[in-house]
C-alpha cells in the first residue's frame, strides 16, 4: 500500500479507537449528573452512592478519551499537510473553538467536582457536574460542525490567487443542516451507549447480588434511557438519510448497494453474493421502505449508482465517484441492526422489572452484560459508513482524498507511524480494560454513616499541582 491508502488505515484506526470514548463520556456525564440531583433533592444515600460508583468510571472514560483525543489533530498537519493547507482556515476555526472553549469549560468544572465533594455546598457542587456535561455537548457540536463541513461544504470561497478555501460566513458552518442532524442523532446515540453501560454493569452485578439498593435503581433509570434513546434514534436516523440524500445521494444509493434508479424502492435486510449489481443471489428485502427513508414518501424515486456516476462524471471529470459499496451496505446495515438489538432488549428488560419484580429466568443477566458492545459497534459502525460513504473526497465536492495526503511523507514514515499507534491503543486499551473491570468489580462505596452534628460543614477547597 502507498501512503495514501496507509494514512487513511491510520485515520481511521485512531478516528475509531477514538469514538469508543467520546459517546460514553457525553451519554454518562449526564446520568450522573441526573443521579445526583436526585441525591440533592430527595437525599436517599442510595443516589449518592449512584453518584460516585458510576462517576468513578466516568472519569476514568473521561480520562482516555483525552489521550486518544490529542493524536486527532496531529495527524491533519502529519499525514493530511495539502488538506490542512487548502481548507485550514475553515476546518481549523471550530477545532480552536472547541478546544478553547468547550474543553476548558469541561475540564475546569470536572475538576471542580471532583475535589469538590464535602468542600463545596452540594447545590455548587451539582452545578459543576451539569456545566461539565454541557461542556462535552459542546465539544461534540464544534467537532461535529468541523466534519460536517466536509460533508456539506457552506460558507466558505475559494481565493483564486492562493488556491485555498477561506471562510466568509461561520455562521452557515456552524448552523449548517448537516452539522444539526449529526448532532440529534450522536447524542441520542450517547445516550444509549451510557444507558447499555449502566444496564450492562447492574446486571452483572444483580447477578452476583451485590448492593441491589444501589444497582437495581440504576438499571430501570438506564432501561429506561436505552428505550427513550433507541426510539430518538430511529427519528433522528430517518431524518438524517433524506438529508443525506439530497446532499450525497451517492451514499444512499451505495448503502443499498442500488445500482439502477427506481421508483419505489424496496430495502434489503440481508444479501447473499456479490454487491456488484450482478450476482445477487438471495435477498431479504421490505417493499418501499428505501424510498420512505430517502425522500419521506414510500413512493419516491432513489438515483441509482450508475446515473450518479455519469452525472459526477459530468460535473467532475472522468473519474470513480463510487465508495467502497461493499463496506458502506454493510456498515450501514449493521449499525441500524445492533440498535434494534438495543430497542428490544430494553423492552424486554422492563417488562421484567415491572412492578417491583425481578427476571426469573438466566438468560437476561449475562445477555444484558454481553450487550454493553452492542451500541459500541453501532457508533463504530455508524461513523465508517459516514467516512466511507463520501469517498472518494475529503470534503464533499470540492477537494478529493488523494488530494489531500501529505505529499512529502513516505509510506515507510506512515507505516511506522500506523503500527506504534496501533501497538500503543492496544496497550491503552488493555489498561482501561483493567480499570474498568477493577472498579465496577468493587462496587459502590459504603452506606454513609451519620454524621456528627457540624461535621457537614464545606471545609475550604485545597488544590494540588
Amino acid at each position: 500500500m502507498g501512503a495514501l491508502e496507509l494514512a487513511r488505515w491510520q485515520f481511521g484506526i485512531t478516528t475509531v479507537y477514538h469514538f469508543v470514548f467520546v459517546p460514553l463520556t457525553i451519554g454518562l456525564s449526564f446520568l450522573v449528573a441526573g443521579m445526583q440531583t436526585a441525591w440533592v433533592r430527595t437525599g436517599d444515600d442510595r443516589y449518592r452512592r449512584m453518584t460516585k460508583f458510576w462517576g468513578k468510571l466516568f472519569l476514568i472514560n473521561f480520562a482516555m478519551g483525552v489521550v486518544t483525543g490529542i493524536v486527532q489533530e496531529f495527524q491533519f498537519g502529519m499525514n493530511w499537510s495539502d488538506y490542512s493547507t487548502f481548507v485550514g482556515d475553515i476546518f481549523g476555526v471550530p477545532l480552536a473553538i472547541e478546544g478553547l472553549l468547550a474543553f476548558f469549560l469541561e475540564s475546569t468544572f470536572l475538576g471542580l467536582w471532583i475535589f469538590g465533594w464535602d468542600r463545596l455546598p452540594k447545590k455548587l457542587h451539582l452545578a459543576t457536574i451539569w456545566l461539565a456535561s454541557i461542556g462535552t455537548l459542546l465539544s461534540a457540536y464544534f467537532i461535529l460542525a468541523a466534519n460536517s463541513w466536509m460533508q456539506h461544504p457552506v460558507g466558505y470561497r475559494v481565493n483564486p490567487a492562493t488556491g485555498r478555501a477561506e471562510l466568509t460566513d461561520f455562521v452557515a458552518v456552524l448552523t449548517n443542516s448537516t452539522a444539526v442532524g449529526a448532532f440529534a442523532h450522536t447524542l441520542t446515540g450517547c445516550l444509549l451507549t451510557a444507558g447499555m453501560f449502566v444496564v450492562g454493569i447492574s446486571a452483572w452485578q444483580l447477578k452476583r447480588r451485590t448492593s441491589p439498593e444501589v444497582f437495581r435503581p440504576s438499571m430501570k433509570l438506564a432501561l429506561v434511557v436505552v428505550l427513550i434513546a433507541s426510539l430518538g434514534a430511529v427519528v433522528t436516523g430517518d431524518l438524517q438519510a433524506r438529508l443525506m440524500t439530497r446532499q450525497q445521494p451517492m451514499k444512499m444509493a451505495a448503502a443499498e448497494a442500488l445500482y439502477d434508479t427506481v421508483a419505489p424502492a424496496s430495502f434489503s435486510l440481508f444479501t447473499i453474493g456479490s454487491l456488484d449489481g450482478s450476482q445477487e443471489r438471495f435477498s431479504i428485502r421490505v417493499p418501499r421502505v428505501l424510498s420512505f427513508m430517502a425522500t419521506g414518501s414510500f413512493d419516491g424515486q432513489v438515483e441509482g449508482i450508475n446515473d450518479l456516476q455519469s452525472a459526477a462524471e459530468r460535473q467532475y471529470g472522468p473519474g470513480d465517484y463510487r465508495p467502497d459499496i461493499p463496506l458502506t451496505y454493510w456498515s450501514f446495515r449493521l449499525m441500524i441492526g445492533l440498535g434494534v438489538l438495543c430497542l428490544l432488549l430494553s423492552l424486554a428488560g422492563l417488562w421484567l422489572f415491572r412492578r417491583d419484580r425481578s427476571p426469573r429466568g438466566r438468560w437476561f443477566f449475562p445477555t444484558a452484560t454481553a450487550a454493553i458492545a452492542l451500541p459500541f459497534l453501532a457508533n463504530s459502525f455508524g461513523w465508517i459508513f459516514t467516512e466511507t460513504g463520501r469517498q472518494p473526497w475529503s470534503v464533499f465536492g470540492v477537494l478529493g482524498t488523494a488530494e489531500s495526503v501529505s505529499p512529502t511523507v513516505a509510506a515507510g514514515t506512515v507505516l511506522t507511524s500506523l503500527i506504534v499507534f496501533t501497538v500503543l491503543y492496544g496497550v491503552l486499551a488493555a489498561v482501561d480494560g483493567i480499570l474498568m473491570f477493577r472498579y465496577a468489580k468493587a462496587g459502590p462505596p459504603p452506606a454513609e454513616v451519620p454524621a456528627e452534628p457540624g461535621a457537614g460543614e464545606p471545609r475550604p477547597m485545597t488544590f494540588a499541582y
